[in-house]
């Protein structure tokens, strides 16, 4: 029943929904809107009890305050205006709208031919408007009182050089956890607790890099196969947290997994998909933005802007060129730090985010508010640095204080391993913070994030069991997911009861890790990696809220369990030596006094490589050697960072290859710490294996990595637990 209620004119700012304790103020930009109506609801959600038009109109906002409510109201908005899809407008009063700062939502989005702005009537459908109402089938928007005890919490102060992230998804991270309480499973909660946290702690993680927590849009094709939109992709809020992450239902749930991981040490990093929304193309549903101002929220073809331009292959693109709209994501962003206290952001396809003009501008208006902001410039900013925009490709420039995912690190250590030759150049760039794209204005080694898989693609387990995608459970006719995997199977395709090829996927995933753990840049693990997850050869699990895509933590395989102790070796020789994190990049060059190179580049007869041999067609094996005592490198207490020296071999080759060390010069007596052919881990000198002379021939495997440590004297004497030095012919004679 609806009743004349007191509004006030209130203020146009802030945007959204704002309780002062008196009442609440209600502001929503709309350039292009004639009348916007403030719907009022029940507390749960079915029953609109008033409909309430916003008085005042300021600077193309409309606001009106309402004394005498507050938190937990309920709400949306029905927005009058034009409905011209040809001329880009499509306003339709018959639709309830999600406020796009609401900071919360109850209620799940349900699948209603309501939900679309137009008849369901022909090729040319969206040009008439549909006058069904869709109000029982939204999320209603939520007045919150904002308000949380912290306890004094301190954001970790990780630099960059010491991150080590692991992307997880919310959900699927603790679904299968048995350690887990079963309500909590799935949820911020859960994701806080005891089990998850130490796991994360005895990887060497400091930062999780979580997939996308806004609410999500299910793609129609997906509901009409009865499968979900599972990674979230298809935002269609921005400040909210997905409802279905929260055990409780409160935001605070949120805040309260967040002060768990810094109290861990552990910074919360989030995935955001600022690039298009769930609203899809021009036949997509009406859920917010469309209806509030089409115009000016989404990049609309400048010949026909009844067609949006789609540089995300999402149906549409945000206007990020509109000032108004470029507010709405500062405002996010600065929402999530300031309130919710995350300490960095992955932007999905972020040159879409960077075409005020159409094509993609290093000094776009958002890379440029992003620099200078007080707030975002101090936290970590990651750029997954391509979109389906012209020129989509944009690694390597990005401006300073930016991250980038770095696919080309990906690819090139894949091939490598996969036993390519002609690579030795690109893994040294890999391996040293691909410089060739990241040393310019003053960018940094951090610029590089290193990963080998990400959520999208084969797992690590699958990277070695399958050559070809398996994605019928989609049902898309195995048709969707690239065909570029660059994955070597071992020779038999998926799983497999053969011990040498069990055996030699096991040593393929130790070169895959070793690597990664072992280059400059910053590594990025995928959830569940270490425990040999498998996605059945599944390499675009989007849909697959199920145990395709889930984390396995019960009933692991020995193997996947010595496998979890190596990734765990690797991460503490890592963050216990300096020299695989420097902050500078390497020049292979003397620095200061020092008698030694920053990095020595090796063939395999020991000498230094010549500039003719990077490119050799067959070369599939090299080294180099690591000076950690030169150079001079401070941490943050001024103390000098003086490391040990290390020498890495690879060997892409299938077969062995007798590596003889260097000379003298380099260093006395060398300590084997890993080789991956031998399932040999250790991050001390006291349990490595046999000492390694100048001179001396290693007898480096096929697919295999090795790493010396420099002895000083007195260190590491005794055998240790290296085999004899045997090799399969004369090393001397080869």
């Amino acid at each position: 029943m609806r009743h004349a209620r007191i509004v006030w004119p209130g203020k146009p700012y802030p945007l959204g929904a704002a309780w002062d304790g008196k009442g609440v103020n209600f502001a929503l930009f709309s350039a292009n809107a004639e009348r916007v109506e403030l719907c009022l609801f029940d507390e749960k959600g079915r029953r609109e009890l008033d409909r309430i038009p916003l008085p005042e109109y300021t600077d193309q906002v409309w606001h009106g305050y309402l004394p005498g409510v507050g938190p937990g109201l309920r709400y949306g908005y029905r927005v009058h205006g034009p409905y011209d899809p040809e001329r880009g407008h499509r306003f339709n009063p018959y639709k309830l709208l999600i406020d796009p700062y609401a900071k919360k939502l109850a209620g799940a989005l349900e699948w209603s031919r309501a939900n679309f702005g137009y008849r369901p009537d022909g090729q040319r459908a969206d040009l008439s408007m549909s006058r069904a109402d869709n109000a029982r089938y939204v999320p209603k928007s939520v007045v919150i009182e904002s308000s949380y005890n912290w306890r004094g919490d301190q954001p970790p102060d990780v630099p960059w050089q010491q991150t080590l992230i692991y992307e997880l998804h919310v959900k699927g991270m603790t679904r299968l956890h048995p350690g887990v309480e079963h309500n909590l499973r799935g949820t911020c909660a859960g994701l806080a607790t005891k089990p998850v946290l130490d796991h994360l702690k005895s990887l060497g993680v400091t930062s999780v890099e979580l997939l996308p927590v806004h609410p999500v849009v299910d793609e129609t094709h997906l509901v009409e196969r009865g499968l979900r939109n599972y990674w979230g992709y298809n935002p269609f809020n921005f400040f909210a947290p997905n409802p279905l992450f929260l055990a409780t239902g409160e935001i605070n749930e949120f805040k309260q997994m967040v002060r768990h991981f810094h109290d861990a040490g552990i910074q919360v990093l989030l995935d955001v998909v600022y690039n298009h929304t769930g609203e899809g193309d021009h036949m997509g549903p009406t859920l917010s933005f469309r209806g509030i101002d089409n115009a000016s929220y989404y990049r609309l073809h400048p010949d026909q802007p009844r067609f949006y331009m789609d540089d995300t292959g999402c149906g549409n693109t945000l206007n990020l060129g509109h000032p108004r709209v470029l507010q709405m994501v500062m405002d996010s962003l600065r929402y999530w730090v300031e309130e919710m206290h995350v300490d960095g952001f992955r932007f999905d396809l972020t040159p879409a985010l960077c075409r005020p003009n159409g094509h993609f501008d290093p000094a776009s208006p958002f890379l440029a508010a992003a620099r200078q902001d007080p707030v975002l410039s101090r936290v970590k900013l990651i750029a997954e640095p391509w979109d389906l925009g012209p020129d989509g490709y944009q690694l390597g420039r990005f401006p300073p204080g930016w991250s980038e995912w770095n696919d080309q690190y990906r690819d090139t250590v894949r091939r490598f391993w996969k036993g390519q030759g002609g690579l030795i150049g690109d893994m040294a760039f890999s391996l040293t913070g691909t410089s060739n794209r990241f040393e310019h204005g003053g960018r940094r080694p951090r610029a590089s994030i290193n990963f080998i898989t990400a959520h999208d693609g084969f797992t690590l387990e699958d990277l070695v069991s399958y050559e070809r995608k398996h994605n019928e459970a989609n049902l898309e006719d195995n048709r969707d997911g690239t065909n570029h995997n660059l994955s070597w199977n071992c020779g038999i395709e998926g799983s497999a009861a053969d011990h040498g090829i069990r055996a030699l996927r096991q040593r393929q995933k130790r070169n895959f890790i070793a690597t990664l753990l072992l280059s400059e840049g910053v590594p990025m693990l995928t959830a569940g990696d270490e425990m040999g997850r498998s996605q059945h050869g599944n390499n675009n699990a989007y849909c697959q809220d199920n145990e395709v895509s889930w984390v396995k933590w019960a009933n692991l395989r020995e193997e996947d369990k010595e496998f979890l102790e190596f990734v765990r070796i690797l991460s503490r020789i890592r963050r216990d030596h300096p020299v695989f994190r420097r902050p500078r990049f390497f020049h292979g060059r003397h620095i200061a006094n020092s008698a030694v190179k920053d990095i020595t580049w090796l063939s395999p007869d020991g000498r230094e490589i010549q500039s003719g041999e990077w490119h050799l067609p067959f070369a599939r094996c090299f080294g180099f050697h690591m000076g950690g005592d030169t150079g001079e490198y401070f941490n943050r207490a001024g103390e000098r960072e003086v490391d040990d020296r290390f020498i890495v071999l690879l060997n892409g080759h299938f077969e062995p290859v007798p590596f003889r060390l260097p000379d003298a010069s380099l260093g006395e007596r060398w300590k084997v710490l890993v080789d991956t052919a031998l399932d040999l881990a250790s991050d001390s000198v006291e349990n490595g294996g046999l000492d390694y002379r100048p001179r001396e021939v290693y007898p480096l495997q096929g697919r295999a990595l090795a790493l010396l440590i420099h002895c000083k004297d007195g260190e590491g004497d005794g055998a240790g637990g290296m085999p004899q030095k045997t090799f399969p012919f004369d090393a001397d004679k080869a």
